[in-house]
């Protein structure tokens, strides 16, 4: 089955992440130059998983399924495999997380932002429930993926991620680390998986 033209994309930041990470500022710039007429979405997720989902569902709601995919990195990639799953459309995991119930339970408590310490996050024991709740969500489609997975990542298994999302399109990262610090590497098969044409300098 071929997937439609990409019209739509949503960015998913990880834990204490922000719109301001170097992946998602990379992304905007890039579709701001190259691809102005593709409609991009990068919101800034509440602590709640819960109500990180109550937010993106209703801000999803008009998009064309087939038009769009979802991008995340960490607990952004596991939510969106969750979206991708409930929406079917293409989806693009950087380290994704497996158990984010079980990898925050130790986490619970008041936290600085990363892209801005003065910013605290608070994240509390209910929101490990919501988590669990979410990690038990059935699927109703089996949507396109691809998961970009480093061995190197320091805070996550690459084993654990092969095994949960190794179905589909794997591109498996000998180094690298988390954060994808070398994420430019992989920019060019990204953009093939979505359909977008790479623009040449």
């Amino acid at each position: 089955m071929t997937s439609a033209p990409l019209t739509h994309l949503l960015y998913l930041h990880g834990f204490r992440s922000s719109p301001q990470s170097v992946k998602a500022q990379k992304l905007s710039r890039l579709v701001a130059a190259q691809y102005p007429a593709l409609h991009w979405w990068c919101p800034a997720l509440p602590p709640s998983p819960q109500a990180a989902m109550a937010q993106l569902l209703a801000g999803l709601q008009d998009w064309p399924q087939a038009g769009m995919a979802i991008m995340g990195s960490s607990l952004g990639g596991f939510y969106a495999h969750v979206l991708a799953r409930q929406m079917g459309c293409r989806a693009v995991l950087l380290n994704p997380a497996v158990h984010p119930a079980r990898d925050l339970a130790d986490y619970i408590g008041e936290h600085p932002a990363w892209h801005d310490p003065s910013q605290r996050i608070h994240f509390e024991a209910g929101h490990v429930d919501e988590l669990r709740v979410l990690e038990a969500t059935p699927a109703c489609h089996t949507p396109p993926c691809l998961a970009v997975i480093a061995k190197g990542d320091e805070v996550l298994d690459w084993r654990e991620m092969l095994g949960a999302y190794g179905q589909d399109r794997v591109r498996l990262i000998e180094g690298s680390d988390h954060g994808l610090s070398d994420f430019d590497l992989y920019l060019p098969e990204i953009l093939e998986f979505l359909g977008l044409r790479a623009h040449t300098p």
